[in-house]
C-alpha cells in the first residue's frame, strides 16, 4: 500500500469542532511550547504557568523534538531502518517521524499509535506519507502491547527490524515494574535487529518537579518523573547505541546557530535488540 491510509476528513474534522477548547490538552500545552498553532487560550495559559515554575519547560521541549530527529536520522543513516513504531505519538508539529525519516529514505513505513481522539483527529488530517511510503494511524493504548503489535504488523512487516519510539510516554506510566513490563512485551514482538529509542523527565530538577506537580493538581494527566537508574534499567538486555543512556542534548549532539544546547531533566538513548 502505498501512500497513507486515507481517514473520513470530514468526521475527523467535526471531531476537532466538537472539543472543549476551554479546557486544557497536555498534547496542545506540548504543541505551544514548540510554536505551533494547534492550541488554544486555555493551553496557553496552562503552559504559561507551567513556565512560571519551571522556565527551562520550553528548552525541554525543543530538546525531545532535537533528540527525536537525531535518532530517526541515525537509525536511517547508519542503521538501515525503514520501519518506525511512533507509541504515544502527540500532536503533529515540525520533523514528525515520518517526514525525518522519509527525507531519507522515501520507502520508510511509520505507524503512529495514540489512544486520544484529539491527537488522532490531527494526525489523519495533517500527517501525509510521501508517494513511496506509508504513514498509517492506530487508536490503541499503550497498556496493550498485544493490540499495538497486532494493528501495527497489518502496515509493518513485523519480521525485518522495526525502530521502537516511545518519546516522553513511560513516564505516563506510573509504576515503573509496569513501564518496563510495557516495554518489554512490544520489544518481544520485534525482530533482532530492531531498535528502541527512548527518553523521560529525571528527577534532578526540583523546579521541573514541581511544576509536574501543579499541573497534576489542576487536573492535567499526569506525568512521572524517574531516576536515572530507573530509566537506564528500560535498556537492559539491549545493545546501548554509543553515547550511551544520557541527558539527550548530549546524545550525538550537533552544531547549530544558537550555541550549546541547554542542560535538560530529560534521560534518553538508542538500544538495539540482539
Amino acid at each position: 500500500m502505498a501512500g497513507a491510509r486515507m481517514a473520513n476528513g470530514s468526521a475527523d474534522a467535526q471531531e476537532l469542532r466538537d472539543i472543549d477548547a476551554s479546557v486544557p490538552h497536555s498534547a496542545r500545552i506540548w504543541n505551544y511550547w514548540l510554536g505551533g498553532k494547534d492550541n488554544f487560550a486555555a493551553d496557553r495559559e496552562a503552559g504559561d504557568e507551567f513556565l512560571t515554575v519551571y522556565p527551562g519547560q520550553r528548552d525541554k521541549a525543543r530538546a525531545v523534538r532535537h533528540f527525536l530527529a537525531r535518532a530517526v536520522r541515525y537509525l536511517v543513516d547508519e542503521a538501515g531502518v525503514r520501519q518506525f513504531l511512533d507509541v504515544g505519538t502527540g500532536l503533529p508539529t515540525a520533523d514528525n517521524t515520518h517526514e525525518v525519516a522519509q527525507r531519507l529514505a522515501p520507502e520508510s513505513r511509520i505507524v503512529y499509535v495514540d489512544n486520544d481522539p484529539l491527537v488522532l483527529a490531527h494526525a489523519r488530517i495533517l500527517l501525509t506519507s510521501s508517494p513511496e511510503g506509508v504513514t498509517n494511524y492506530i487508536d490503541a493504548d499503550l497498556h496493550d502491547p498485544a493490540r499495538i503489535l497486532a494493528e501495527a504488523g497489518t502496515t509493518l512487516d513485523l519480521t525485518k527490524p522495526v525502530a521502537l519510539l516511545l518519546i516522553g510516554v513511560l513516564g505516563h506510566v506510573a509504576d515503573v515494574d509496569e513501564a518496563r513490563s510495557i516495554l518489554r512485551r512490544l520489544l518481544a514482538g520485534l525482530p533482532p535487529g530492531s531498535f528502541l529509542v527512548q527518553c523521560d523527565g529525571t528527577d534532578t530538577d526540583l523546579d521541573y518537579v514541581a511544576a509536574l506537580e501543579q499541573y497534576r493538581d489542576s487536573g492535567g494527566v499526569p506525568y512521572n518523573v524517574r531516576a536515572h537508574e530507573e530509566i537506564e534499567s528500560f535498556y537492559d538486555g539491549l545493545e546501548v547505541v554509543e553515547p550511551g543512556v544520557v541527558q539527550i542534548t548530549r546524545w550525538r549532539a550537533e552544531p547549530n546557530a544558537f550555541g550549546e544546547a541547554a542542560d535538560v531533566s530529560e534521560l534518553g538513548g538508542v538500544a538495539r535488540k540482539a
